[in-house]
């Protein structure tokens, strides 16, 4: 994808984009890996993590988290809870449309005040007098593709405190009371980050997603798959810095030889190299378990892992992209250019590292998923 940069600083995909990512099989494979049949006909011949695995990596080697997110972000977990737990009237009128290109739609659970802590999110959503309605009022914010969604799965409040009171509903954009605004970030632009107010939304009873009092279970149910998604581009963007630290170290000349005959450049590359295997290596045996499990059963078994995984992939994510700046110097530092991969890859790090739950929480998610299972299971640690 030769157009990344344009397509960043315009903060947008072009609008035939998607259709051709359709036409590529590109969206649909990014639901989940199973699948959806229904809605775009049969696909590959025993399609699996793997096919999935594959196509994520193919596409990362642009070097562009924003085209990444901008092309599959919202798809991937905004429409996941539709497929799984929605009415086929819900179904029937979002999936397709979505899953051909021809409308978007995002998925929104962080708030201004709620992040990784999920069970105490505060947008509310009451049914009316009538019952014909749920009248949602709050933010969220940091919502991936917001700006050019047609259609929002909204984590609300509709019971008391906690995991118990949460539910699912879909919010069309065209809702009155329904306000977005793209937001500025570091990086990611071509990705749509936005701020979405809900004041007073009037949803009809209809648009709810299975029942009152399940969301929260719906939420978690997809987390490991955003996970693995974001590990797997992760991966992906360090063997990128990796890839021009090597292309830049072979034809940069210093000192009267060339970059890669220098001892401490060797040493720079051949430990990004080191990590990156390790870490390849690590994805593949976690998506080898992935196709070898049922939904439920990697939910209870590999959350634990995705979770460390995810931190080793975007450590290691961080740590080439700094020393790749390193090696390319100042063109790493100017965008456009030979270092325009390395420079974009370098404000991006953060984007990795904190969505999908930051370092600190899935390092101790991680812990607490294996005294989990040891107590289940009966195992040994």
């Amino acid at each position: 994808m030769p157009y990344c940069k344009e397509w960043d600083d315009e903060k947008k995909l072009p609008d035939d984009l998607l259709r051709k990512c359709y036409e590529a099989q590109i969206l649909p494979a990014s639901c989940g890996g199973q699948w959806p049949t229904e809605y775009v006909g049969p696909g590959p011949a025993d399609f699996d993590a793997f096919h999935e695995l594959i196509m994520i990596d193919e596409l990362s080697r642009c070097g562009s988290g924003g085209v990444m997110w901008g092309i599959m972000g919202g798809l991937a977990i905004g429409l996941p809870p539709v497929l799984q737990n929605a009415s086929k009237y819900i179904k029937d009128k979002v999936a397709a449309d979505c899953l051909n290109g021809s409308k978007r739609i995002c998925l929104c659970i962080t708030e201004p005040t709620h992040g990784s802590d999920v069970a105490n999110l505060r947008t509310s959503a009451v049914k009316s007098k009538c019952g014909k309605f749920y009248v949602v009022n709050g933010e969220k914010k940091w919502i991936t593709n917001g700006i050019m969604s047609d259609f929002f799965t909204v984590a609300v409040r509709t019971g008391g405190p906690g995991p118990q009171g949460i539910s699912m509903v879909l919010i069309e954009k065209s809702m009155p009371g329904v306000k977005c605004r793209q937001m500025d970030c570091t990086g990611v632009w071509a990705s749509g980050t936005t701020y979405i107010t809900f004041d007073d939304v009037k949803v009809p009873v209809e648009n709810l997603i299975g029942q009152e009092g399940h969301g929260f279970r719906y939420i978690m149910y997809n987390f490991n798959h955003e996970r693995w998604m974001l590990i797997a581009q992760a991966v992906r963007f360090a063997r990128v810095c990796l890839e021009e630290s090597v292309k830049h170290a072979m034809r940069r000349k210093t000192f009267g030889k060339k970059l890669i005959e220098h001892p401490v450049i060797r040493l720079k590359i051949a430990e990004m190299a080191r990590q990156v295997e390790a870490t390849q290596a690590m994805l593949e045996s976690l998506t080898y378990q992935m196709n070898t499990m049922s939904k439920e059963e990697q939910n209870l078994k590999l959350g634990g892992d995705t979770a460390m995984l995810k931190v080793q992939a975007t450590k290691v994510y961080e740590y080439c992209a700094r020393e790749s700046q390193q090696i390319l110097g100042g063109i790493a530092y100017t965008k456009g250019g030979l270092g325009e991969k390395v420079e974009r890859l370098g404000r991006e790090v953060r984007a990795y590292a904190i969505p999908g739950g930051s370092e600190e929480i899935m390092l101790d998610l991680s812990v607490r998923q294996a005294m989990k299972i040891s107590k289940v299971l009966k195992s040994k640690m």
